[in-house]
């Protein structure tokens, strides 16, 4: 036996070793039970305070909405990613748990140019060009964006 595999074995046995030590260890109780995934995460998340109520659920007051963006470029998105959490809205029907951006930055989070993003799913604007002196909102309507307002 080559002097160097003397020497890599209890190397590599040990490694292997320390590898399910600290596997025990790291890995917790409940992982792999039910799939690749800490089981008990299910338990802990149930008792978490929920903050969005869903798209359906602002279809039950908010029908005209719903049917404009079912059938647009926005029809996978939900009503919350604009307007913010809605379960205390739902709950209260209160229009103070619920957010009506009308800015240029808001839009831009996903409109302004970026090379980064696919120009053919979202479309992108200049903001520094594009109607400087108005919110997207005032041309725009984003529940129905292929309609611009005069």
């Amino acid at each position: 036996m080559p002097p160097q595999l003397k020497r890599l074995i209890p190397l590599f046995a040990l490694f292997v070793l320390i590898f399910i030590v600290a596997r025990y260890f790291l890995v917790p109780e409940s992982f792999g039970e039910a799939g690749h995934y800490r089981f008990n995460s299910l338990e802990d998340n149930m008792g978490r305070e929920l903050h969005y109520a869903g798209k359906m659920a602002c279809a039950e007051c908010h029908e005209e909405y719903y049917e404009y963006l079912s059938s647009d470029m926005h029809a996978g998105m939900s009503c919350e990613t604009c307007h913010g959490p809605g379960l205390k809205h739902i709950e209260t029907e209160d229009a103070a748990y619920i957010t009506v951006p009308r800015s240029r930055e808001f839009c831009g989070l996903c409109h302004a140019m970026n090379p980064t993003r696919n120009a053919e799913v979202v479309i992108q604007i200049d903001l520094a060009e594009h109607n400087t002196e108005k919110n997207c909102v005032e041309c725009h309507n984003p529940h129905i964006p292929w309609e611009i307002a005069e």
